[in-house]
């Protein structure tokens, strides 16, 4: 897809939240941002999306989720030669230090707290990608 305002392609990002309403809520901020979303509700989609060579600019992990967890997704994706550099923000409804340490040991760019606000999450994310 190409983002007319740039002329350039949209970064696509991959959001990994077993909670519909706040994956919902993240998807259309991030469309208006304007980003291009994949929107998946457990870990092991977000696994085999990974493993592809779709291209993947960036990853939103939610750290729980069914079949494999977030810090685990995180953990195999750094794992992927082609998904060692790929910026991985982890959100969590609980924000428990070791679950903190371990994302940022894992190399997560960062680690936001549920409920947080939808603008700071784009505020962030624009961020990342600025050079």
């Amino acid at each position: 897809m190409t983002d007319s305002a740039t002329g350039g392609t949209q970064r696509h990002i991959l959001v990994a939240d077993d909670e519909p309403h706040i994956g919902r809520i993240i998807q259309l901020k991030l469309e208006r941002g304007p980003y291009r979303v994949t929107l998946v509700s457990d870990g092991q989609i977000a696994l085999e999306l990974l493993h592809s060579q779709d291209p993947i600019d960036l990853v939103l992990l939610d750290i729980m989720m069914p079949y494999v967890s977030g810090l685990d997704v995180l953990e195999k994706t750094r794992q992927l030669e082609h998904r060692q550099a790929t910026p991985v923000i982890m959100l969590t409804a609980k924000g428990h230090d070791a679950d903190r340490s371990r994302a940022f040991e894992l190399g997560a760019a960062d680690f936001l707290t549920k409920p947080f606000s939808p603008n700071k999450l784009l505020a962030r994310i624009d961020e990342l990608f600025e050079v």
